[in-house]
């Protein structure tokens, strides 16, 4: 699968990028489809199709770039009075590239990215306390 990833040519330097930030294990360029200008993809150098497939420590680097980088957003001139971090994981999540990867983008009031979802429904507490227990419970020890 790395083979065909378009994420492992780029670190490859077999495809074009812009890159914009470059560790030993992550590497930073702009989305060439993005919502406002400044859009970063933020990806492990070592092909991981998800999460599940990142390692820790990798995935918390990434996290900690991410946060560096929204900073020089803020910061580089470009119109940016927001960022947001968005991480889809997996198909139904809206993933395109299977090579696990963190959008870093800037906002501004009016722009046109949308989250369209109904957030109205508010499930009863003893709903809320049965999902925490089950995740609590898949998580192990580390809760």
């Amino acid at each position: 699968m790395a083979d065909q990833c378009v994420f492992c040519a780029i670190v490859a330097g077999e495809a074009e990028s812009s890159i914009v930030y470059d560790t030993e294990d992550v590497l930073v360029f702009l989305d060439i489809r993005p919502v406002n200008p400044g859009h970063l993809l933020v990806i492990p150098k070592r092909h991981a199709p998800d999460l599940a497939d990142l390692d820790e420590a990798t995935g918390a680097h990434m996290f900690m770039v991410a946060m560096r980088l929204a900073a020089a957003l803020r910061t580089s001139g470009l119109r940016c009075e927001g960022v947001n971090l968005f991480l889809a994981d997996g198909e139904a999540a809206f993933q395109e590239v299977f090579h696990a990867h963190l959008h870093v983008f800037p906002r501004f009031s009016g722009d046109s990215f949308r989250i369209d979802a109904d957030w109205a429904v508010v499930p009863e507490r003893d709903e809320l306390d049965a999902i925490a227990a089950r995740v609590r419970t898949a998580v192990g020890d580390g809760a």
